[in-house]
């Protein structure tokens, strides 16, 4: 039985990804992990998979032992989302991250899968490939570009197969309640009037949170592609456009207060990614 390691599965992906892989993959043997067990019981699929409590500061002991030799894992956990600007990405958590996975591939894992960012392209407007040279500019996407390039290095030392998926914009059940669609949801439901918002115009790639839950499980069992794949739709969509058309979906009567908020500095204003790579895979795995 395949044995599926899956880090952050607490986290907006990682409950779906959980769930996805108990819903679809019976034969998978699940080992799950957070660094808050309290916070995992309250979850469905607690009973359903074999929870290990870790913290990823804690690699003074062999983690692939430690986590029952699995052979695929899904790494998905990252602290201190959504500030992207903090520089604690890449002060902190950065060699954070690369001792935790470093550990696991040195004892013995030979199948990782790890989710990047879009940010990792930087200021650049338009359609986004995979071929692209990144140049990141806030810190979230510095230090994950940063993280990517650690274990392409690492992976020149030990052979395993290294999947980097490259996420977008999501939405949907469990994200985090400050962001956009959290918002939009509590002001839905209380029927307020209005909602402010900036001015909607920048174009964005979304995919709803069980798609990229789809993508990443998808991608990590398959090892026909190896390397960096955009988890996005390829369907530019302006913000005031999705925002409108989701209020739409709701039936409700909200109006938008554009121009509230200023534009985010951080991220360039019209991109979306190009998911050729990613349909490939998906065309091959279905």
């Amino acid at each position: 039985m395949l044995k599926v390691l899956v880090t952050g599965a607490t986290g907006f992906i990682g409950n779906h990804v959980v769930n996805f892989i108990l819903d679809n993959y019976p034969n998978v043997e699940l080992i799950t992990t957070s660094t808050d067990i309290n916070k995992a019981k309250n979850f469905s699929w607690f009973d359903k998979t074999t929870y290990i409590c870790h913290d990823i500061k804690d690699t003074n002991k062999n983690l692939f032992e430690y986590f029952n030799y699995p052979d695929k894992i899904i790494h998905l956990s990252w602290r201190g989302l959504p500030n992207y600007k903090n520089l604690f990405h890449f002060e902190e958590h950065l060699l954070e991250q690369y001792a935790f996975i470093k550990n696991l591939i040195v004892n013995g894992a030979t199948d990782i899968t790890i989710t990047g960012t879009c940010f990792e392209y930087g200021m650049k407007d338009g359609s986004l490939d995979e071929n692209m040279i990144t140049n990141p500019t806030n810190p979230y996407g510095i230090a994950k570009d940063n993280l990517r390039k650690f274990i392409e290095q690492l992976n020149k030392f030990h052979e395993f197969n290294f999947k980097w998926v490259r996420l977008f914009y999501m939405y949907g059940a469990g994200q985090n309640e400050n962001s956009l669609f959290s918002q939009l949801d509590k002001a839905i439901e209380k029927e307020e009037e209005l909602f402010n918002m900036s001015g909607g115009e920048q174009i964005r790639d979304y995919l709803h949170v069980k798609d990229v839950a789809n993508n990443i499980v998808k991608v990590s069992l398959q090892n026909s592609f190896l390397g960096v794949i955009n988890c996005s739709s390829n369907k530019p969509i302006s913000v005031r456009k999705f925002v409108e058309d989701y209020i739409a979906l709701k039936n409700s009567n909200l109006k938008l207060n554009l121009g509230y908020y200023p534009y985010p500095d951080y991220e360039p204003f019209a991109f979306w990614g190009n998911n050729s790579r990613l349909k490939m895979i998906l065309g091959s795995s279905s």
